[in-house]
């Protein structure tokens, strides 16, 4: 087989496993971010029908992060241990039946204590897809692969606005308070959504239930992730605890935080600070605009990792895009005065904070393999996401000191910003630069092995 037709096989595997398993892994995350951002939606609704305090809630909606961080790592070697297709279900099946039994927060004991459960049980979400995509898909593709997962985010928020908002707008069935509705069927189908994951997922390119691929595709497929794999073992560190301790690892995890401070300041908020410019109450009309700048965030997930993968570049094109979020955050409360600018400020802060997140994982992902590739992943998600609990305290806290609506805002921007003067410097800790320098030397010797292989 010569070297060419290798090639085909390999494309032709890697389409099939992107249209595989692409779109069922996006809607898997956007169950996630919906029973994540709904909390937003029933924010008012809950808080008169509860007497909650907008501290209370805010410290509610954060403590999820907390359960999230504490299991994040034990999830992820789980995931490594006993295979992708059944943690992850496990995980959706449970976030799902706890995220609807957030109908029973009547108290704010319950609301912070179901909160936390809720981040124990999606602890491992996303950084098992993260590892999951390490044994499909070759370095050089995977940001645009990661793009497509990353459509998850603002699909949520697109669909989530008006079926959220939909729902708070049906009062007293079945005798339930319209936010105890919309918790209850979001949250039972995230449960079905695990169900059929079970049965639909497969673990690698070389499991015998993957039937979608030929076996000369797989082979030539799996050939090229173990040499991938053997390249970052031999490069990176190896075993949990060296992984849990690399100075790299915990670099990238400050970046990863700042990413998340500026995203989960807005996503909290978003609802609220829409109707706020929009003169509306929070239902059907607030939840249609509130999509829009998930819209522009969906269109930013595609395009920009698709320029990375083209350009062959991801430190200044990630850079440029955090900056651009967290320009686009501040200047939404520095032009609250007037609503359209600062809609569209928004709009930029938000497609700047989620495009950046497929190309930042390349880095992680490219660094670290094996045992380590799962505890480090999980362990730089976990921490990244504690911004998750900071990022709605601070904001309420800064608007409670400066006594401005808006300086929560600033704040939130300013933190992103140095996010992105950080990824300027990722290369300096030594991250490795095969994307940006090497992508087709390697990609070309793995493709060499691979022929090697199958032609034994």
């Amino acid at each position: 087989m010569s070297q060419t037709d290798d090639e085909i096989v390999v494309n032709s595997a890697v389409r099939k496993s992107i249209i595989r398993l692409l779109p069922f892994l996006a809607l898997m995350y956007v169950m996630a971010y919906l029973d994540r951002a709904n909390i937003g939606f029933a924010k008012d609704a809950f808080q008169v029908d509860t007497g909650l305090s907008n501290a209370a809630y805010a410290f509610g909606a954060g403590v999820f992060f907390i359960g999230y961080a504490i299991f994040e790592v034990p999830s992820n070697i789980f995931l490594y241990k006993v295979g992708a297709r059944l943690w992850l279900s496990r995980i959706m099946f449970t976030w799902g039946l706890i995220s609807a039994a957030m109908m029973f927060a009547h108290t704010e004991k319950t609301f912070i204590i179901l909160r936390f459960f809720l981040g124990a049980s999606e602890a491992g979400f996303m950084p098992g897809v993260m590892l999951y995509l390490t044994f499909w898909f070759p370095l050089n593709i995977r940001a645009k692969v990661a793009g497509y997962f990353w459509f998850g985010p603002p699909i949520a928020f697109i669909l989530g606005g008006p079926i959220s908002g939909g729902l708070l707008t049906i009062h007293d069935l079945w005798g339930l308070h319209n936010w105890q509705l919309m918790f209850l069927v979001e949250g039972l189908l995230a449960a079905l959504v695990g169900v059929v994951a079970f049965f639909y997922l497969d673990d690698k390119p070389s499991d015998k239930r993957c039937t979608f691929l030929t076996p000369q595709e797989k082979v030539a497929l799996s050939r090229i992730m173990e040499m991938e794999e053997k390249t970052k073992i031999s490069h990176g560190p190896q075993g949990v605890l060296k992984a849990l301790c690399d100075p790299r690892v915990l670099y990238l995890c400050l970046i990863c935080f700042t990413i998340q401070v500026g995203s989960y300041g807005i996503a909290f908020f978003l609802p609220s600070q829409v109707a706020a410019l929009s003169g509306q109450g929070i239902g059907f009309i607030v939840g249609v605009l509130s999509g829009i700048p998930w819209l522009c965030a969906l269109f930013a997930a595609w395009y920009i990792p698709h320029l990375s993968t083209k350009l062959k570049e991801r430190r200044w094109i990630s850079t440029i895009t955090l900056l651009l979020g967290g320009f686009g955050v501040a200047l939404s409360g520095m032009l609250a005065g007037t609503p359209i600018l600062a809609f569209i400020a928004l709009c930029i802060g938000c497609a700047g904070l989620l495009a950046v997140q497929p190309i930042y994982w390349t880095f992680p992902t490219s660094y670290l393999g094996g045992a380590a590739a799962a505890s480090g992943i999980a362990l730089i998600n976990s921490l990244g996401n504690l911004g998750g609990f900071v990022a709605p305290n601070i904001r309420v806290w800064a608007e409670n000191v400066f006594d401005s609506n808006v300086a929560g805002l600033y704040l939130l921007g300013g933190i992103a910003i140095i996010g992105a003067l950080m990824l300027a410097g990722i290369f300096q800790i030594g991250i490795r630069r095969d994307l940006d320098s090497s992508d087709t030397k390697s990609n070309k010797t793995s493709l060499t092995s691979a022929n090697a292989s199958t032609t034994k």
